[in-house]
């Protein structure tokens, strides 16, 4: 039932879905890109519960207070501890390791607001933890969304980034607040 309503919920607020079914690993790594609004979550959320799919994703623990800590646990969030990038990639391992079935949706660039280089947290995560990454979109210029394909990473973090920017550039996405997103120089 709650399927049915997050898929009712996704077409009357316009979206298309452009893959219908989940990761079919037990445990992967679904980037969101761009990430350039709050209402990415939302729809993110929507467009997975409505295809079967259960994706967590990362928010700082200061927002774990109630009663919006509930709810957020709820919507799959998991709290995490910002005090350093790497602290933030061994709790993530960590609850990989320890975890039968963790789909984890991020946005590599790591805020809402521009930024002029993407974090690589996402894959020395992946490659720890030996999970697939799949390259996961919204394009808010035409409503669609999808969870991506598989992308096959490298032992070179900075190659495979250049790659998916270059993906992800000729896909030619919008986000909510076109300005904030933005692609390493270069790519």
């Amino acid at each position: 039932m709650w399927r049915k309503f997050c898929k009712f919920l996704l077409k009357s607020l316009g979206w298309k879905v452009s893959h219908d079914t989940p990761v079919p690993e037990d445990k992967c790594i679904i980037l969101g890109v761009p990430h350039t609004s709050i209402w990415d979550f939302a729809i993110s959320y929507l467009y997975y519960q409505s295809i079967g799919g259960d994706a967590k994703c990362m928010i700082k623990k200061e927002m774990f207070v109630w009663p919006l800590g509930w709810l957020l646990k709820k919507l799959g969030s998991v709290p995490i501890d910002r005090k350093s990038g790497a602290a933030v990639t061994k709790q993530m391992i960590g609850i990989f390791n320890s975890s039968e079935k963790f789909h984890l949706a991020l946005a590599p660039e790591g805020t809402r607001e521009p930024v002029k280089r993407w974090k690589l947290g996402f894959h020395t995560i992946a490659k720890a933890t030996g999970v697939p990454v799949y390259l996961g979109y919204f394009d808010w210029g035409r409503k669609i969304i999808g969870r991506g394909e598989r992308f096959e990473l490298t032992e070179d973090a900075m190659a495979d980034l250049r790659e998916i920017q270059k993906i992800y550039k000729a896909m030619n996405l919008k986000g909510l607040h076109d300005g904030c997103f933005d692609f390493m120089e270069g790519v």
